[in-house]
């Protein structure tokens, strides 16, 4: 019966295992000044998650521009003519959406559909 034994589990090692690492190739690299929020985003289990302005400056490490804290189309709009990676990149590729509240100073970055 240890014979037995000995064969099964020797077959069993030498079935191939699955690739996973396959999938997360296809997956768009992020890369530039904006990675950490997009690890940040991309590692959260939560399908919304709330960041005040600050917090996202503090993942950063350095100040969001003017014109997020004045401009919804920031948040909303990527522009198609920036060099790439976009900031929008971070949540985009983390599969995202960005919903900004000026007044509150915060963003919601629900999980895109």
């Amino acid at each position: 019966m240890l014979e037995w034994m000995k064969r099964r589990q020797s077959k069993a090692r030498t079935k191939p295992e699955p690739v996973v690492e396959t999938l997360r190739a296809q997956r768009p690299v992020m890369t530039g000044k904006y990675v950490s929020l997009y690890k940040y985003l991309d590692g959260r289990f939560a399908d919304r998650v709330v960041l005040k302005f600050t917090e996202i400056e503090d993942l950063l490490g350095f100040a969001l521009p003017d014109l997020a804290r004045v401009s919804e189309e920031w948040w909303t709009s990527p522009d198609p003519g920036a060099a790439s990676p976009r900031f929008s990149d971070s949540w985009i590729l983390a599969k995202r959406t960005a919903r900004p509240n000026l007044l509150a100073l915060t963003v919601v970055f629900d999980r895109a559909p």
